[in-house]
């Protein structure tokens, strides 16, 4: 199993846009077979920040997902929303309960 944790600092004022974005991705997430976990979440205390955590069956499957035509689309729209670059920490599972 591969996690992905991705950080995005939202610009002031932008949140909504941010929040239509996502949501549009993860409709279209929730589809791909190998993706067993798509979570966006706020920052507890920093609603300007928003938390992806992600989880794929393989690497070949966070690869399928992030080659999709709309997570290019959403890449290209966050520009419009973002303050700054994602701070991504990619991790393999190695247990669960």
């Amino acid at each position: 199993m591969i996690t992905l944790i991705a950080k995005l600092p939202i610009i002031e004022g932008q949140i909504d846009e941010a929040l239509r974005a996502f949501r549009e991705l993860i409709a279209k997430v929730a589809k791909e077979e190998g993706t067993v976990l798509y979570s966006l979440n706020a920052e507890k205390g920093n609603p300007n920040m928003l938390v992806v955590v992600e989880q794929y069956k393989d690497e070949d499957s966070l690869k399928y997902h992030s080659s999709t035509s709309y997570f290019r689309e959403f890449s290209a729209k966050s520009v419009s929303f973002a303050s700054g670059k994602p701070e991504v920490v990619l991790m393999e599972e190695i247990g669960r309960t």
